[in-house]
C-alpha cells in the first residue's frame, strides 16, 4: 500500500524533530509536508528527501490547514502526521500488506506519547486513540482551529491497527507553555465560551484531578505531575483570558460613561 497511501503533514520551525518523523515514511511514495510559514531549517529538511512533495502556505487553524494538506496530496488514501511523530516498524509492516477494501474504513491508531524521552503511559496521555488513516472521499478534518479531528460517520467502518504512532510530544518543559500560550490563543480568537472566575478555577482543578489521580498519572513520577499540572494550566487560560476581554471591554464602557458630560 506504499504506493497508494499519501502521508500528510503540517508543520512550522519543526527542525528538531521533522528529519525523524521523514525517515520512519521514507518507505511511502508520496510525503505531503505542508509547511505554514517556517522561518527555522524546516523547509530545506523537507527537501532533502525525494519522495516529500513542500508546499507552503497560511496557517488557516489546525483543521482547515490540515484539510488544505490533504488536498494537496495526489492519492485518495491519506495518512495524517504531526511533525513530532513517527510510525513504529510493527505499524510500517501492517500498512505494507494491508488491502482496504472500502473507502468507508477509518483507520484508528493508538499514540503513543513521550515527555522528553519518556513514555508517558498514564493520566491524560494515556490511551490516546485516534482517527489517523482514511479515504478523503469518505472522511476529512473537521473546520475547528485547535483539537481538530478527522470526521468519522455512523457508516465508517472502523480499522483498530496494532502498531503505533510514536508522538515526541515534548522535549523540553517550555514547550508546555509555548503551547499553552498558542491554542489558548487560537481558542480566544475563535470561541466566546467562558465562565466566572471561581468555576474556571474548579474545572482547572478537575483537569488535574482526572488526569494525576483518576487515571493514574502519579504513576508517571515527575512527569505525570508535569502532565496534570499543564491540563489544569490549559483549562485555566482556555477560559481566562476570553473572560478577561469581556472584563476589560466593560471597565472600558464604565471609565467612558463616567467621563461623558
Amino acid at each position: 500500500m506504499f504506493d497508494q497511501i499519501s502521508v500528510v503533514i503540517i508543520c512550522k520551525n519543526s527542525a528538531k524533530t521533522l528529519a525523524r518523523t521523514l525517515e520512519s515514511v521514507s518507505a511511502f511514495s508520496e510525503v505531503v509536508v505542508y509547511d505554514n510559514g517556517s522561518t527555522d531549517k524546516t523547509p530545506e529538511i523537507a527537501k532533502l528527501y525525494s519522495n516529500v512533495c513542500l508546499y507552503q502556505g497560511e496557517f488557516e487553524g489546525f483543521g482547515k490547514t490540515k484539510q488544505k494538506a490533504v488536498n494537496a496530496a495526489t492519492h485518495d488514501w491519506v495518512l495524517s502526521l504531526d511533525a513530532d511523530e513517527c510510525i513504529s516498524g510493527h505499524l510500517l509492516e501492517e500498512l505494507r500488506s494491508w488491502q482496504p477494501g472500502s473507502h468507508n474504513i477509518a483507520g484508528w491508531i493508538l499514540r503513543d506519547n513521550y515527555l522528553m524521552g519518556r513514555h508517558a503511559g498514564h493520566g491524560s496521555w494515556a490511551r490516546d486513540w485516534l482517527l489517523r488513516l482514511f479515504n478523503r472521499k469518505a472522511h476529512g478534518f473537521n473546520d475547528s482551529p485547535v483539537h481538530e479531528k478527522v470526521i468519522a460517520y455512523s457508516d465508517s467502518q472502523k480499522k483498530y491497527f496494532r502498531g503505533t504512532i510514536k508522538h515526541n510530544a515534548v522535549q523540553e518543559l517550555g514547550q508546555f507553555l509555548v503551547k499553552i500560550d498558542r491554542y489558548t490563543e487560537i481558542r480566544r480568537k475563535e470561541s466566546s465560551k467562558t465562565f466566572h472566575p471561581t468555576i474556571i478555577v474548579l474545572r482547572s482543578l478537575i483537569a488535574f484531578i482526572k488526569g494525576y489521580i483518576i487515571r493514574c498519572g502519579f504513576l508517571d513520577g515527575w512527569r505525570g505531575l508535569v502532565i496534570a499540572w499543564n491540563d489544569a494550566n490549559g483549562t485555566f487560560y482556555k477560559y481566562i483570558k476570553r473572560y478577561a476581554d469581556r472584563a476589560v471591554e466593560k471597565e472600558q464602557q464604565e471609565d467612558n460613561a463616567d467621563s461623558s458630560p
